[in-house]
């Protein structure tokens, strides 16, 4: 009965509003994801005269919050793409995915992201837009100073001393501010073996692996002046994708919307996978935003019936090339990989099915996330212990699971 409800074809006449809070992809008021969802909207309500469909749209730093006000006042929207949504599925506020998608949608999702939107075995976060990281390189740099793209930390290393030489300002920009410090550090647990969790899930942040990259890390980047002048803790990665665009870095870890701003200053860059501990990273991060549909309203056949409307391939295809992002869904993957028009996303693509993602099914999550944001850049600091600064944000981590 609900693949029933969730699915297929509700045709309006109930004079139901749907409220949906956004978060915006754009950059300008020129590419707002305003205009995306209008466009969707006023094709849905055509179709759907009974129905209505009211977005809000807040930028990324003000939408959780915005959202979380809303479900603390008791006026939850009906659907609400964030960042987050294992918490309000732990105290029940959420409409489980096969509550409100049909099977054929739901089936869609790339494998990867439908599991990371599980809390104990159940989805209930659905994948919106996604994103993988490879490593931005600048190849007029790099023409300069002689050397080829990067394989293993070692080629990295090397290459970074090249560049230092020829005067580059930031040979390897390394990120480890408290704007995304939880993604650079991921990437680089994963090009070490490591990663957040074991393969039983729970935290393992101060494992051995993970200890060894940032000692790597602290020892061969860092202390030799390899990473620029600004220190990584004080770096956020906005400022690093400026310098890159700005032609000031050698290499960086990227996503795809940095394609578009390198293109847009001129930047000749090229792209290859993650360099590893002792080859191409054996796995990458994925990112990815999630869509929630809150019970607070009812309103579960029309939630559905919008929603499988926003997963369709159109639909998901438009979105993902406005924002240089990638697909959620298997079809429009399959779609995009073959496509002229996205060969240039074709490197993260590829990527996607190597990826891990945070834990974000963990309801402790948001509390290690934003400890890792506070003390990563503590652990490559001159005089710093990487083992000790892991070793507290495994304390933390242990303390926030167990209280969950």
């Amino acid at each position: 009965m609900t693949a029933v409800l969730g699915g297929c074809g509700f045709v309006g006449g109930s004079d139901v509003t749907l409220k949906l809070v956004a978060a915006d992809y754009g950059d300008s008021k020129a590419n707002s994801s305003r205009k995306y969802w209008d466009d969707l909207v006023k094709a849905y309500e055509a179709k759907h005269p009974g129905v209505r469909i009211d977005v809000t749209v807040h930028s990324w730093n003000d939408v959780d919050r915005k959202v979380r006000e809303m479900v603390d006042a008791g006026q939850a929207p009906d659907m609400a793409q964030i960042g987050a949504y294992a918490d309000y599925a732990d105290k029940d506020l959420l409409y489980r995915a096969d509550d409100v998608l049909s099977i054929p949608v739901q089936a869609n999702f790339v494998s990867q992201l439908a599991s990371a939107g599980q809390v104990n075995g159940v989805q209930y976060g659905m994948p919106f837009a996604a994103s993988t990281r490879v490593l931005f390189y600048n190849k007029a740099l790099f023409a300069e100073a002689g050397i080829t793209p990067p394989k293993t930390w070692d080629d990295l290393a090397e290459a970074a001393e090249a560049l230092k030489e020829q005067g580059v300002k930031y040979p390897y920009a390394l990120p480890l501010g408290p704007e995304e410090a939880q993604a650079e550090t991921m990437q680089w647990m994963l090009s070490g073996n490591g990663g957040y969790t074991s393969t039983a899930g729970t935290y393992r942040i101060d494992s051995i692996e993970n200890v060894a990259a940032f000692t790597w890390l602290k020892d061969e980047l860092v202390a030799k002046d390899l990473t620029g002048p600004v220190a990584p803790g004080k770096l956020n990665r906005a400022a690093a994708f400026a310098a890159f665009t700005d032609g000031d870095v050698g290499m960086l870890n990227g996503h795809p919307s940095l394609m578009k701003a390198a293109a847009a200053k001129g930047v000749k860059f090229g792209m290859v996978p993650t360099p590893g501990v002792e080859g191409e990273s054996k796995a990458t991060l994925g990112v990815t935003d999630w869509m929630t549909a809150f019970k607070q309203n009812g309103h579960q056949e029309e939630i559905g019936d919008f929603l499988d409307f926003v997963y369709s391939d159109d639909s998901v295809l438009d979105f993902s090339r406005t924002y240089d992002l990638l697909p959620v869904t298997t079809s429009a993957s399959e779609t995009m990989s073959t496509s002229a028009r996205d060969k240039e996303l074709r490197p993260f693509l590829d990527e996607l099915l190597a990826s891990e993602l945070y834990p974000v099914g963990k309801i402790s999550w948001a509390e290690v996330s934003a400890d890792i944001k506070k003390r990563i850049g503590q652990a490559v600091a001159p005089g710093a212990s990487p083992a000790t600064v892991l070793g507290n944000i495994q304390a933390t981590a242990s303390r926030a699971e167990s209280a969950e």
